[in-house]
């Protein structure tokens, strides 16, 4: 992960990844769960389910360019499956390419698991 991105972004340049990360999250959620609940199925439900776990990882920040790319994949696939509102899927679509593109932020997992580690040595004696 960590050659993905020489950094990890901070400051206000994360806030807006974070915000990023939470309306594509909250999007996919809502979209897959009216799906689910009882609306058309014109695309197969595997995808709905699908859809509801890369919310979960974007919304954690966790794998993030993976999760975009597969999300970008699943929202073109959608636009092309469902008759009608086109532009939900591809905002969101363009939404998961962008976080692909871009990383998760400072306030992220990835951005723990994987960002850059300090060691002091001054405290060490020979």
């Amino acid at each position: 992960m960590l050659r993905l991105f020489s950094s990890f972004a901070r400051g206000w340049p994360a806030v807006g990844l974070l915000l990023m990360r939470l309306v594509a999250a909250i999007a996919l959620i809502d979209q897959a769960v009216i799906t689910l609940q009882g609306g058309t199925h014109t695309k197969p439900i595997l995808l709905d389910v699908l859809s509801l776990g890369l919310a979960l990882l974007l919304l954690a920040g966790l794998w993030t360019p993976i999760a975009g790319v597969i999300a970008t994949v699943v929202e073109v696939w959608s636009a092309f499956a469902e008759p009608g509102a086109i532009w939900t899927h591809i905002l969101l679509g363009t939404l998961g390419a962008a976080l692909a593109l871009l990383g998760p932020g400072a306030w992220s997992v990835d951005a723990h698991f994987f960002g850059w580690k300090r060691i002091d040595l001054r405290g060490r004696k020979r």
